[in-house]
């Protein structure tokens, strides 16, 4: 600030300084002079110095004066002579040490000098309006840095610094003030200005004739009123009524975003909000915001509403005083940062249900639609926030964004470079997609495709709201087809490597709905998407409901591997074809596709059967949906080995067994029927001279293959009859359980109806059999009994 006419700023002893400028021609010498014992030639030393480090010399200027002066000693001496006893060489020292000290190589270098103590003491009534502009205007230097905050602090310099508010000189004021600020940044100061009564003299100076003093204050009382105490005392003395006419009167616009963040701080709690309300100040809030003003008063105010509005008891008054119509209408506003503050201000009060009706109601959300498609990224952020937050658990706004056209443009915004617009368009999305109708028009503008991006991102909100957007669209099964083809699937399953557990939930649940799809299940194994599950659900940490339900969907849409890993298919798992019976898999080893264990070398190992009942129409179809679904023309798809034993083996089932009308008699005529195919009956006692071993190795020899359908197998044992059985019996829609035992042994279980009264069995309770395949063909086995546990075991 410029120092004022009236002030005196010379030395008294002008008259006598001049032969000592003209004898000392050196700075070193001036400098050598601190030492003297003599007070007059100290006091125009230190004067010499000040003139020096304030204004330069014709070679040297700015802080090159300082740095000089520091290099040629006179810090240290300074610092004593500021303690001095003649009150004119104390006064001329403290102007000296003030200007140097806004050097940043002096403050270094003072940090070596406990000089703080000496600077505070200068600030007591006993010193004149000199010492005190320049002791304050070097602590203001001075608190720029953390440890001279600590220090002045420590030292009890806020009292006097707090007293110099109310100061005659401005310079002073300003000074003492920007110390203040500068300590403010801190909690223990922010504390202890309110306690030693600092907030009356800071309102006080809001009517400063200086607009840096008044611009200071504000920004102070920014950091004060953000302890709840210092708000009430400031509510207190009136300060919300100070701030409310700097806002009304139009010669203090470059103070109004300041004063705007104090009244932000004031409304915060709803108790403060509720005492201001009652007083019209909330009212003359609103007004000020509507009022034509300048772009960044008005975008100041509206963020000041979104502050307020962070508390759920605060959003519930805003509602009252309708601040939605007012936000409406900013949203129309010229200016793209009014907009860009009211899209926020939305997503805020979009937190209050009935808020979110009225957005509707009086057209926000057509307007906010209308603002996806500008320029700015940070308007279109704030758009898609709001329309989040708008859709959340409203399904009558969704369907309003929808008939915007909003979800067209939303779809579009997931190819964009911005994680927060991407995060918010899924998360728009899929609050939108829980209805079919929008659901399916989402996934008609091409919203699977546009997701497989932020599949890969590494940001964990755009991964949340993807995943869970994903999840809600693929239960459309084009969906699941789409994501398919789109190569979606893998990037999907990598997510399962996550640590983040939203994510990770997330994930789960779009691996779950996938899993629906047979070919998409298929796929994601491939990807090795049931070992990651598996180890997760092995993990204390990671485990959890979504991880287990992804995993039991996708094992219910892939029976094969279900049965490697698990040993055990329900009656309600259908074995189709392509199944086939790789042998038990450790659980950490991924299962091979049919298509690859088809492609392996011939081996000494057991064979893989598989399950192929298509007919030549069948297949003819199959291959054209391969065929679709190969990822280059290149690629030649493969097929199946043609079954026509089995197919015979089906058709018989079905003429005659579906017929019988004894549930009991039917399982029995399938066993025997599977039993004749598979080489008949073996007593128990010469089972060891049964040749299947060599049998399956002539299959394989002559197929050169290592998978065989089981059609072709006519001398096998537990393993495959339980296999053909449950096969069949699921052809012609008889239900059983296929169960794999130890060393080749693998049986099927069935439950019917007993209702034997002599055994006071009820109807309502069914009994559960093993079919014997092998010895008895056609005995059922009462579970648990002596004979079936021989059946089961060796």
């Amino acid at each position: 600030m410029e120092k004022k006419g009236k002030k005196e700023r010379k030395t008294p002893c002008k008259d006598t300084f001049e032969p000592l400028t003209a004898e000392c021609k050196t700075l070193a010498t001036i400098v050598l002079l601190l030492s003297s014992p003599e007070e007059d030639i100290l006091a125009k030393a230190c004067e010499a110095i000040h003139i020096f480090a304030e204004k330069g010399l014709p070679l040297l200027l700015g802080d090159e004066n300082k740095v000089s002066l520091l290099g040629l000693g006179a810090l240290e001496p300074l610092c004593q002579l500021i303690t001095h006893v003649n009150k004119l060489v104390r006064r001329n020292a403290v102007m000296a040490l003030g200007i140097m000290a806004n050097s940043g190589d002096v403050r270094i270098a003072l940090k070596k000098i406990d000089v703080i103590p000496s600077i505070i003491a200068k600030l007591s009534l006993e010193e004149d309006l000199v010492v005190h502009e320049f002791a304050t205007f070097c602590l203001a230097s001075l608190s720029l840095d953390f440890t001279w905050k600590v220090q002045i602090f420590d030292n009890k310099g806020l009292p006097p610094l707090i007293h110099l508010l109310s100061s005659p000189d401005p310079d002073i004021e300003k000074n003492s003030l920007e110390t203040i600020f500068n300590l403010v940044q801190d909690s223990q100061s922010r504390l202890a200005v309110h306690t030693l009564g600092g907030i009356p003299p800071l309102l006080d100076l809001l009517k400063s004739e200086f607009p840096v003093i008044q611009m200071l204050a504000l920004k102070t009382l920014q950091n004060v009123t953000i302890d709840k105490d210092s708000c009430n005392t400031f509510r207190e003395e009136q300060g919300f009524e100070k701030l409310m006419d700097i806002l009304s009167n139009t010669e203090f616009r470059d103070l109004h975003a300041e004063a705007l963040e104090v009244v932000a701080n004031c409304l915060r709690d709803s108790e403060s909000l509720q005492l201001i309300h009652k007083g019209g100040g909330l009212k003359r809030l609103m007004e000020f915001v509507l009022t034509p003003n300048m772009p960044e008063n008005q975008c100041s105010a509206v963020k000041c509403i979104a502050r307020v509005a962070q508390s759920s008891e605060n959003r519930t008054l805003l509602h009252e005083q309708n601040v939605e119509t007012v936000l409406v209408e900013l949203l129309s506003a010229a200016d793209i940062s009014v907009k860009t503050a009211a899209c926020q201000a939305v997503s805020v009060m979009s937190l209050h249900q009935d808020s979110k009706d009225s957005f509707r109601d009086l057209g926000g959300i057509p307007a906010v639609v209308q603002l996806l498609s500008n320029e700015s990224l940070v308007l279109r952020e704030a758009a898609t926030q709001a329309l989040s937050n708008l859709t959340h658990s409203n399904q009558l706004n969704a369907f309003a964004v929808y008939e915007a056209e909003g979800h067209e443009i939303l779809v579009q915004q997931l190819y964009g470079s911005c994680a927060r617009t991407v995060a918010n368009s899924a998360a728009t999305l899929g609050n939108m997609a829980e209805q079919e109708v929008i659901r399916c028009s989402i996934l008609s503008h091409g919203a699977i495709p546009a997701l497989v991006e932020p599949l890969k991102s590494t940001d964990t909100q755009v991964l949340v709201n993807s995943t869970l957007c994903l999840a809600v669209l693929a239960c459309e099964t084009g969906a699941r087809a789409e994501l398919l083809s789109a190569r979606g699937l893998h990037p999907l399953v990598n997510l399962l490597h996550t640590y983040q557990k939203e994510v990770l939930h997330n994930t789960c649940l779009a691996v779950n709905v996938c899993a629906t799809d047979v070919p998409t299940a298929v796929e994601m194994c491939k990807f090795g998407a049931l070992e990651i599950l598996q180890q997760i659900n092995q993990s204390v940490n990671r485990r959890s409901s979504f991880s287990k339900l992804a995993m039991i969907s996708l094992l219910n849409s892939n029976v094969s591997v279900k049965y490697s890993l698990t040993g055990h298919l329900a009656a309600t798992d259908v074995i189709g074809d392509g199944f086939y019976d790789a042998g038990k898999v450790p659980a950490a080893q991924r299962v091979l596709t049919l298509k690859e264990l088809s492609t392996q070398p011939v081996n000494k190992k057991r064979p893989i059967i598989f399950v192929n009942t298509a007919t030549e129409n069948k297949k003819e179809d199959d291959k054209q949906k391969e065929e679709a679904r190969a990822e280059s023309p290149a690629e030649k798809p493969w097929k199946m080995m043609e079954d026509v034993s089995l197919q015979i083996l089906v058709k018989v089932a079905k003429e005659s067994i579906i017929s019988l009308s004894d549930e009991r008699e039917r399982w029995a005529s399938l066993a025997r029927l599977v039993n004749e195919a598979m080489g008949g009956a073996v007593e128990m006692e010469k089972l060891h001279k049964f040749p299947w071993v060599l049998h399956l190795s002539e299959l394989k020899f002559q197929l050169q293959s290592n998978v065989v359908p089981i059609g072709l197998i006519n001398r096998g044992i537990y393993c495959h009859r339980a296999v053909l059985f449950k096969c069949v019996a699921d052809c012609i829609g008889m239900s059983c359980s296929l169960v794999r035992g130890e060393y080749n042994r693998a049986w099927n279980e069935v439950l019917f109806f007993n209702g034997n009264p002599s055994r006071n069995e009820r109807p309502s309770q069914p009994c559960r059999y093993i079919v014997d395949l092998m010895h008895q063909p056609g005995s059922l086995l009462a579970a648990s009994t002596a004979a079936a546990v021989q059946y089961q075991t060796i």
